[in-house]
């Protein structure tokens, strides 16, 4: 097992869905769509390297990462809407 090529396939696979995990609910669709373009890009190298074990392993400590991350940090800060957000500094 190529121990350095799960750490990046986890690394790369959380990274997604983190960023899937905390968009705004308006614009989640649109994010996952182009978050899933990089999936084939990942296939194709695991492909590459003959890592399809190593794929698998990245994916299920992927999934345990992002709901950690959910469980620990996303329950208590949701996401907020981008209508929210206040610009200091300006005389509305």
């Amino acid at each position: 097992m190529n121990w350095g090529l799960v750490v990046l396939l986890t690394a790369a696979i959380s990274t997604i869905l983190i960023i899937i995990q905390r968009t705004e609910a308006r614009r989640r669709r649109a994010v996952t769509w182009f978050m899933l373009l990089f999936f084939p890009v990942i296939v194709w190298f695991t492909s590459r390297r003959d890592g399809w074990g190593e794929l698998i392993l990245a994916l299920v400590i992927s999934l345990l990462f992002s709901f950690l991350f959910w469980v620990l940090i996303g329950r208590y800060n949701p996401v907020g809407s981008s209508d929210d957000i206040r610009v200091l500094g300006l005389d509305d």
